[in-house]
């Protein structure tokens, strides 16, 4: 038998060891991410992305639209939190002349008293009685843009509601335009336009929880005389409206006629609630 040569057995010892290690090596799990996905693994989650944040309901700048009077526009800014007025501004009033006093004087006056009523219902200014009917008009106008704005927001999240559970019934589904549109919530109705001998007159209400929480005079008799009676008069009449809530109202001493197209516009505007 031939004897096996030392440095031979040195060859096939040392062999074996290599093929040894390779074979280990082969084995190592893969550490790198990429492969770890390719074989089946989770990739490491993506940090998640901040919704971001919406502003609260019923808060914000609104403007109203711009009110044309005998001696210029007037415009009403306001700025809402909560749903109530916590700042008004006019960005626009008469101006050149006489009208800087007046202006100067009657809209710090104005913007205080919207802040304070948290309506339309002011008084005017003595001594502006135009510029504040102008006033009054624009602050209307811009309230009832917050009022629109708050009732599409509630009906959005009662559909919602209804959509994302499955559950809605009829009855619920239909409660967001019952609130929009049937008088249990914030409506603003314009009634009918009623001819008068001297002119038409048209009411807007804005009517909540069944009850009027502001009127407007959207046209009204002007021309001569008639600018100083529409004046003195719509005023009182939308302060009457709101304070007895019906159109049973009475007549401003003076403006008989304006008195009686209002009257017969508001009530149809209630009706429009009614029905």
């Amino acid at each position: 038998m031939r004897k096996s040569h030392p440095v031979r057995r040195a060859v096939l010892a040392g062999a074996a060891t290599v093929s040894g290690i390779v074979l280990l090596l082969s084995l190592k799990p893969a550490s790198d991410p990429g492969a770890a996905s390719a074989a089946g693994g989770a990739a490491p989650p993506a940090a998640a992305q901040s919704p971001q944040g919406g502003r609260g309901a019923g808060s914000g700048t609104v403007t109203g639209d711009a009110a044309d009077t005998q001696y210029g526009p007037v415009q009403v800014r306001l700025t809402v939190s909560g749903g109530k007025i916590t700042g008004a501004e006019a960005v626009q009033a008469p101006k050149g002349g006489q009208s800087d006093q007046v202006t100067a004087d009657a809209v710090p006056k104005l913007n205080q008293a919207a802040v304070s009523a948290g309506t339309a219902d002011i008084d005017a200014v003595s001594g502006a009685t135009y510029t504040s009917a102008g006033y009054v008009k624009s602050l209307q106008s811009a309230l009832d843009k917050v009022a629109a704005a708050s009732q599409g927001q509630g009906s959005g999240s009662g559909q919602g509601s209804g959509d994302g559970t499955g559950q809605g019934s009829d009855a619920d589904s239909g409660s967001g335009e019952e609130q929009g549109g049937g008088g249990q919530g914030t409506q603003v109705l314009t009634g009918d336009v009623a001819q008068t001998q001297y002119g038409p007159v048209q009411v807007r209400v804005t009517v909540s929880g069944g009850r009027i929480t502001g009127a407007e005079t959207l046209q009204a008799p002007k021309g001569g005389r008639s600018d100083q009676v529409t004046a003195d008069a719509v005023p009182k009449l939308d302060r009457a409206a709101v304070s007895a809530g019906t159109a049973d109202i009475d007549a401003v001493s003076g403006a008989t006629y304006t008195s009686a197209g209002y009257k017969q516009s508001l009530q149809s505007a209630l009706d429009r609630a009614g029905g």
